[in-house]
């Protein structure tokens, strides 16, 4: 490292301040601008923002979109989630391979690209997808990732890959990007019309103790999939003493499977940022974060924008809405890439410029979560739900849903359907309906909820979409009956694996030992008692394991095993029996009898 880069790295650490907690901040733009950390620029971060030298080494090998090694100039980061695995993939990585030269993972010797592949990018509703630096290039094909690559051999600007702009504010200059955010049902609560500062003024007309009632009376409940009540959750948070507290907005949404909160952020991001001040009205808060995804980079200019225009109209800032004594404002944190980050501890912990590991609870974040203060954090859409309650009232809100699950779902819907794209649905709604709505009716398995949901047949197809049913972050991807289901689960097992924080034995070293298990049956060589070992194995990591991501690792394999029982039973037993049946012992003891002295034993 050169003088003048060190220097330049050092100048990256007091442009933000030189702050510990915004070390992923620092580390994505070294990155950035230098294509790697190398190990000087380790050295020159930890000595800027003092910290120890471990603490930078450990949140850049940390996160996917980090690397101590030197990427090329253009980096094609190739999601080869499930959906585009359905699509496509493997031809568009060949593809790309042949064009490129080399394999994947692989970087051309003039430095220039890197190709790599990526878990979900959060466009599987136009797979095959990928990355180019933060560019999105969507419905890839071999022949569209020849052109790719010949377009930035010539030109060498990722951003002249965008041709023909995507669906609504997708075309907004600054975001100018290929994606789609296609609505095929936008509902009446989230996608409804929205009067900018209506929700924040009728809020603060409020006293903060009865907005969270209002909240508690519309039975709202987090959208992430847990479901716990975003109002009892406000009011653990509000009663809390404390000179700081925080408002986190989760846009981390890594589920293979999802992109409702790529949409909200697009096309509602003003519920998203009105939600968050009206918790912080309710809860005392003056700092708001929003942590957004690093593969959801190219949203980062609009959102910006979108917050500044807040600012200027007093809906942001000093005494919002003139609100005499309430002051919050909200700062954008890029995500690196970290599945786990989905999980609200891991979440705050990467805020806070560490490994994204899950901690322990108790403490919970209500009472000591970022910089040890009273935290809530909130998704994407649940924040917009509450917007929509301050705006409408409760019980319009509560016209939608079911007792236990008021208002609509937002689901993502993708795979082997003809629609496929975003759905507003009312809670309740029987799985077969949205297939139909979809186009998805020749469904033979249906992934509810992403890896961490339910893998159910049509035997359960109509079972209802609410959190007394069939519970749902979000995302649903269909899969066709010419689909092997055994070769779906096994590919999400591996996702589990590959995004594991390593921190517990239970899903460290279970998940591999799962995965074993599954492929052996999945490949002909199992047997009956393989599918009770596999039971067993994954209720001893539900039971034991760290932390959520751990807790539903199995899942793929739990809920396969129990709505899809055939598949598994179908290889296994009668295909066992047949392996032993043309197993020839003579045969496989021949060449051992070849050695002097040994002869048959015919035991």
């Amino acid at each position: 490292m050169t003088s003048q880069n060190e220097s330049r790295v050092r100048d990256i650490c007091r442009e933000h301040g030189s702050d510990p907690v915004r070390l992923l901040d620092i580390a994505r733009a070294v990155q950035s601008e230098f294509r790697g950390i190398s190990q000087q620029s380790i050295d020159a971060i930890a000595d800027e923002v003092r910290v120890p030298r471990v603490t930078v080494e450990a949140c850049v090998s940390f996160y996917s979109f980090l690397s101590v090694e030197r990427k090329g100039d253009i980096t094609i980061r190739l999601c080869d989630d499930v959906p585009d695995r359905l699509a496509g993939y493997a031809t568009v990585r060949d593809a790309f391979v042949e064009a490129l030269g080399i394999p994947l993972g692989g970087t051309t010797p003039d430095g220039r690209f890197t190709l790599e592949r990526t878990a979900c990018i959060g466009l599987s509703d136009q797979a095959p997808a990928a990355l180019v630096n933060d560019v999105p290039v969507t419905d890839l094909s071999s022949d569209r990732a020849r052109e790719i690559v010949a377009s930035l051999r010539q030109h060498g600007d990722p951003r002249r890959l965008v041709r023909k702009l995507g669906d609504g504010n997708n075309a907004h200059s600054r975001i100018q990007s290929m994606v789609h955010n296609n609505l095929q049902y936008p509902g009446e609560v989230l996608f409804s019309p929205y009067n900018r500062g209506e929700a924040i003024r009728k809020a603060v007309a409020m006293s903060p103790a009865e907005v969270i009632r209002a909240v508690k009376t519309a039975r709202l409940r987090g959208r992430g999939g847990a479901g716990f009540p975003t109002g009892m959750k406000w009011e653990f948070a509000r009663e809390v003493e404390a000179d700081r507290k925080f408002v986190i907005c989760n846009a981390d949404e890594g589920e293979p499977g999802t992109f409702k909160d790529r949409v909200l952020l697009t096309e509602r991001p003003e519920r998203v940022f009105a939600g968050m001040t009206i918790a912080a009205y309710a809860l005392g808060a003056s700092e708001g974060v929003l942590y957004l995804r690093a593969e959801y980079a190219y949203l980062l200019p609009f959102l910006e924008q979108r917050l500044e225009r807040r600012r200027d109209e007093g809906l942001l800032g000093e005494s919002i809405a003139r609100k005499q004594g309430f002051h919050f404002d909200i700062r954008i944190q890029m995500g690196a890439g970290a599945y786990v980050c989905g999980e609200e501890t891991a979440l705050i912990n990467s805020l806070e410029g560490n490994r994204g590991d899950p901690r322990d609870r108790p403490p919970f974040p209500a009472s000591k979560g970022f910089q040890a203060s009273p935290t809530v954090v909130n998704n994407v859409e649940t924040l917009c739900c509450v917007t929509r309650i301050l705006e409408a009232g409760p019980a319009t809100f509560c016209e939608f849903g079911t007792p236990q699950s008021a208002g609509t779902k937002l689901l993502s819907v993708s795979g082997d359907c003809r629609l496929p794209g975003i759905y507003e649905v009312p809670f309740g709604i029987p799985l077969r309906e949205v297939l139909e709505l979809a186009g998805g009716e020749t469904a033979a398995a249906v992934q509810v909820g992403g890896p961490s949901g339910k893998l159910v047949g049509p035997a359960d197809f109509d079972r209802r979409i609410c959190f007394d049913d069939l519970a749902t972050g979000g995302a649903i991807v269909v899969f066709g009956p010419e689909r092997d289901v055994l070769s779906i689960v096994s590919a999400y097992t591996e996702f589990f694996i590959e995004e594991g924080c390593g921190h517990c034995t239970p899903c460290r070293a279970g998940m591999p030992a799962m995965l074993d298990l599954l492929e052996r049956v999945r490949d002909g060589q199992g047997e009956p008692a393989d599918l009770d070992r596999l039971r067993e194995l994954g209720d001893t990591i539900r039971r034991t394991s760290r932390c959520g991501l751990g807790q539903t690792a199995p899942n793929p394999i739990l809920s396969s095993l129990e709505g899809l029982a055939s598949e598994y039973e179908s290889r296994t037993g009668d295909a066992a029996a047949e392996l032993t049946r043309r197993f020839d012992l003579d045969a496989a003891l021949a060449p051992a009898q070849a050695v002097p002295g040994r002869a048959p034993s015919h035991l």
